[in-house]
């Protein structure tokens, strides 16, 4: 197993896990390897140092250890951020396809108000924010739609 230290366009630091080497080059060709937290895949790998289990060694002085993870505030607002968007994958409808119909019928009182989310054209947006309709776009990466092991 091969632990990587990756990198979006966006700054956002995470680790990949791969079978090899190989296979991280084939699953960054095929646009399989994104970042977990805004979905961007322009993915750079970065440096970091092997870890060799030898058995019987000390573990080194951790003043020496390089520091290779986010500063803890970055951390803190990704963690933040991934909470608010499960809450509000948690509470609200997926109309998916619909939204701009289903929002526009809510507006005009054709449906129940009730939270939704789904997916909208940048025009199908501006339309919607033209007719008063209030529409917050709000980018969600894929692993967040599922169940993070």
């Amino acid at each position: 197993m091969k632990v990587l230290n990756l990198r979006c366009a966006h700054q956002h630091d995470f680790e990949g896990w791969f079978a090899s080497e190989e296979d991280y080059q084939s699953q960054l060709v095929r646009a399989l390897v994104e970042c977990p937290l805004c979905g961007d895949k322009s993915i750079t790998k970065m440096p970091s140092a092997p870890r060799l289990n030898l058995g019987g060694g000390q573990e080194p002085a951790a003043a020496a250890l390089p520091k290779t993870t986010p500063a803890p505030d970055l951390q803190a607002q990704h963690a933040a951020w991934t909470r608010m968007a499960r809450q509000v994958l948690a509470h609200t409808e997926n109309v998916g396809e619909r939204f701009a119909e289903e929002a526009r019928r809510m507006h005009y009182g054709e449906a129940e108000e009730r939270a939704i989310r789904g997916q909208a054209s940048r025009e199908e947006a501006v339309a919607l924010m033209e007719e008063g309709i209030e529409v917050l776009p709000l980018p969600l990466p894929a692993a967040l739609k599922e169940t993070l092991q």
